[in-house]
């Protein structure tokens, strides 16, 4: 039965939040949007990745750039990339202070605060788990972000034993959104063939929606494919709802986490499941003011129609959508890896440049 949310002068995000167990975090970390995300919407959650960290900072360089300038101090032999990255892990620390509520009440399932490990690690596997175990260790109610590639599944499985939270990112598909919950599946049960304590991880696994969408429509460009208008804004939506309904099924211990956004489908059609959605502040306000419905849509399908043309038409589509569309060696060269991977280096690169532009600045 599908339930609408009824019209009100109460913000239609907080009452699909109380309606639904479709649950809310904010896709950044910043302290002032995060608080009046959980105020005003009902955020139980929120993010950080280095293009969200250096948003973060510039936007409030006023506060940032003196505190540089003190970890600098406090730290004369440390680099620029690891004064910023010490600048992300404070913005990480305010943001899980803000959530601690929403942990408690949930007995750890929410109220998370997910901190990303360095692009710069992608490669190797145990300096990914070694940084994750001390960024889990920088509050209670973080959650660990480690790429979806060959060597981040690696990671996630030895990190989830060690006792991490994950949070599966640089994910578009639904082959790696399988393989990622089978990963933390493994890491749980070696756990509890050990004896080590069980508790309550919290784990989820994110699919970039909207960049499967970026990345199906610049794959369709360049072949020069023509579909119906409006098509590609359903690509990582039925992903999404595919990914969520094998989970369901298969009982992994995590949830999906919408991400990415580039349309309200990327919430509005996904409400009414157990899952995450993540959109960033701004979105929150958009699908606010716009009143757009909250239904319990989550296992209506996406027309039978769009995805039979998206198959037929876009072979990234089916390695997408498909379970068995990509191996896990295909996960680092799938193009949306390999542009959001670029994408977060290169933010990286910025933040070494704003603090470098702190403590050497121009003349």
């Amino acid at each position: 039965m599908t339930h609408t949310v009824a019209a009100s002068d109460t913000s239609t995000l907080r009452e699909a939040s109380e309606r639904f167990s479709t649950v809310l975090w904010n896709d950044s970390a910043d302290p002032m949007q995060l608080a009046r995300s959980i105020d005003e919407f009902g955020a139980v959650g929120a993010t950080c990745n280095p293009v969200i960290a250096l948003d973060a900072v510039t936007r409030n360089l006023d506060v940032w750039a003196p505190r540089i300038a003190e970890i600098a101090k406090e730290r004369p032999t440390a680099s620029e990339s690891e004064i910023g990255w010490a600048v992300v892990e404070e913005l990480s620390v305010q943001a899980a202070a803000l959530l601690e509520p929403a942990f408690r009440a949930s007995g750890g399932r929410n109220g998370r605060l997910s901190v990303q490990t360095d692009p710069r690690l992608h490669r190797d596997a145990d300096a990914l788990v070694a940084q994750a175990v001390r960024f889990s260790e920088l509050a209670e109610n973080i959650i660990v972000k480690i790429p979806a590639t060959s060597v981040g599944i690696v990671a996630i499985e030895e990190a989830t034993y060690r006792g991490v939270s994950i949070n599966v990112t640089v994910s578009f598909t639904v082959a790696q959104a399988v393989e990622s919950a089978k990963a933390i599946e493994r890491g749980l049960d070696r756990r509890d063939a050990e004896g080590l304590p069980s508790w309550e991880f919290g784990s989820v696994v994110t699919l970039m929606g909207g960049r499967l969408d970026d990345w199906l429509k610049a794959s369709a460009a360049k072949g020069r494919v023509l579909i119906e208008p409006g098509y590609f804004e359903w690509a990582g939506v039925a992903a999404l709802k595919k990914a969520h309904r094998i989970f369901t099924e298969r009982g992994y211990r995590s949830r999906v986490l919408s991400a990415a956004f580039r349309n309200h489908l990327q919430w509005s059609e996904l409400q009414g499941g157990d899952l995450v959605v993540s959109p960033p502040f701004d979105w929150q306000l958009r699908i606010d003011e716009n009143r757009i419905p909250a239904e319990d849509r989550i296992d209506v399908p996406v027309d039978p129609h769009i995805i039979d043309v998206l198959l037929a038409r876009v072979p990234e589509f089916s390695r997408a959508y498909d379970e068995d569309g990509l191996t896990i060696a295909e996960f680092d060269t799938f193009g949306a890896t390999v542009r959001t991977l670029r994408q977060f280096l290169e933010a990286d690169e910025k933040l070494d440049q704003v603090v470098r532009d702190v403590l050497v600045p121009a003349v």
